[in-house]
């Protein structure tokens, strides 16, 4: 489906050949019109299927074509990398029209906070925020929520993993009931449904099934001890020839141990944590995309909240919890139709969730022999088996144990 088909306004159809946009995503197809007709909203979508273009769009239309002179919409986000890329992506859709907007986070100085003060004394059209440091504005009476038309909750089940469910509901709280409200998410667990049935009225869904692994990932995994798990990361990385690499590990103390780890072995390598001020992550990924840092180590907040084309490797040092993570974690390598390689180390007590993520992506990961430096890891024999096919993965099959 064609932009122009949605009728939008010819100021928003400019900023959507800036981008470069040509043909609507099946998100966008479907979540356009909904916006647009007023509806509220339950999308269930991953990251990079264009879902922050599917409501900018629509609200960029509502905004332009109704100008009134108060915030309009406030977007909520989980993190503040996430916040600032919806902001850019603001900046490019809406090139062509007097829409203003600003993120708003914590960390960093207080004159952050007194920076983003005074801009919101000004007036925005719209704010993008994180929970916390929206609920302090709304607290000291910054932001004026009286006439708001929109409110967008994006990746919120991540925002629900993250501790924010009761940030959201006071948020709420200061709201108008008679707004607008569209509700993202990359998974929809009962935690959301509970949330959509507090704020949403009658809300149209749709649901994008989880895509596959791109074609051009080469996924990979070692089957390896935890005690192993280290030499087996140093050598791959000396033995490969790996220019820009992600690292993903379950914790944040896992992060900083890698930190150390690589440091110690002369690896340029930098960790990525809420730790770190703000200054500090915004100049460590301004450094990853501009590929002066070879190496970033992170966790799965990371793996949502970074969009950089030419990533080659990704490595996972822990299998994710959930298996929908591991398609996010491996999508940020083999972007643009690009290629990239997948590796995932599988320890004994992580077999069952690594099946469950062969299941989701309904192919074998190959596991391959550890280098001749690395002892043997456990046997894969995960406990969850299919019931069907002679691979064993078969779509919406319930799994056994045997």
């Amino acid at each position: 489906m064609k932009f122009d088909e949605f009728e939008l306004d010819p100021d928003v159809m400019e900023g959507v050949l800036t981008m470069g946009f040509k043909e609507a995503t099946p998100i966008q197809e479907q979540a356009i019109p909904a916006i647009l007709s007023n509806k509220d909203l339950i999308a269930c979508a991953q990251t990079g299927t264009g879902k922050t273009a599917a409501y900018l769009l629509p609200l960029l239309h509502k905004i332009i074509t109704t100008p009134v002179c108060h915030l309009n919409t406030i977007i909520l986000a989980p993190t503040r990398e996430l916040a600032q890329q919806i902001d850019q992506q603001i900046d490019g859709l809406a090139y062509y029209m007097d829409i203003s907007s600003i993120p708003i986070y914590g960390g960093g100085s207080g004159e952050i906070y007194t920076q983003q003060k005074r801009a919101l004394d000004k007036g925005v059209d719209i704010v993008i925020a994180t929970p916390g440091r929206l609920i302090s504005h709304l607290n000291s009476g910054t932001v004026k929520t009286d006439d708001l038309q929109h409110l967008v909750l994006d990746e919120a089940d991540r925002m629900l993993d993250m501790g924010f469910f009761d940030d959201i509901v006071r948020i709420i709280s200061y709201l108008p009931e008679k707004r607008q409200t569209l509700l993202f998410s990359a998974t929809m667990p009962p935690k959301i449904r509970a949330l959509a049935n507090k704020i949403l009225q009658k809300p149209q869904e749709i649901n994008i099934a989880i895509s596959k692994p791109a074609e051009g990932i080469d996924q990979r995994a070692y089957l390896v001890h935890n005690e192993h798990k280290a030499d087996l990361l140093k050598t791959l990385l000396d033995e490969g020839k790996y220019e820009s690499m992600i690292i993903f590990a379950s914790t944040k103390e896992n992060v900083k141990k890698l930190d150390r780890l690589l440091q110690k072995s002369d690896l340029s390598a930098k960790a990525f944590h809420a730790d770190l001020e703000q200054k500090e992550r915004e100049e460590l990924m301004n450094k990853f995309k501009a590929k002066k840092l070879p190496i970033l180590i992170g966790t799965d907040v990371l793996s949502r909240g970074i969009d950089v084309e030419g990533i080659d490797l990704v490595v996972n040092y822990d299998v994710p919890p959930d298996a929908e993570d591991y398609v996010h974690r491996i999508g940020r390598t083999a972007r643009a139709a690009s290629k990239g390689t997948a590796i995932t180390f599988i320890n004994a007590a992580d077999q069952d969730r690594f099946a469950k993520i062969e299941q989701l992506i309904e192919r074998e990961v190959p596991k391959l022999d550890n280098p001749e430096n690395i002892p043997a890891g456990p046997e894969y024999n995960p406990r969850r088996k299919s019931r069907n096919s002679k691979k064993g993965y078969h779509k919406r099959r319930k799994w056994k144990r045997d």
